[in-house]
């Protein structure tokens, strides 16, 4: 297949699960993880989708990105700090 119809694929089944009323991809819905915003509330999918660019980043190096979760008060990586702006 073509990797740009995959990457768009995937750009909109995170982007589109994640902003959804189910509030988070399959995989997250299995594990009742959601993903909501500071006050529990579904975020946008403008929102989803900067989430979904800045995992990105949170994988780049080692995955600290994603090791921060487990450090902060809020349980926050950091692609979900980079999204909440």
């Amino acid at each position: 297949m073509d990797p740009l119809f995959l990457s768009m694929l995937s750009f909109l089944y995170y982007s589109l699960l994640h902003s959804s009323k189910w509030k988070g991809s399959v995989g997250k819905i299995l594990l009742n993880i959601k993903v909501t915003d500071l006050y529990g509330e579904r975020i946008g999918f403008g929102r989803a989708a900067g989430r979904y660019f800045a995992t990105i980043l949170s994988g780049m190096i080692f995955y600290i990105g994603y090791i921060m979760a487990a450090f902060t008060s809020k349980k926050q990586a950091l692609h979900d700090m980079i999204a909440e702006r």
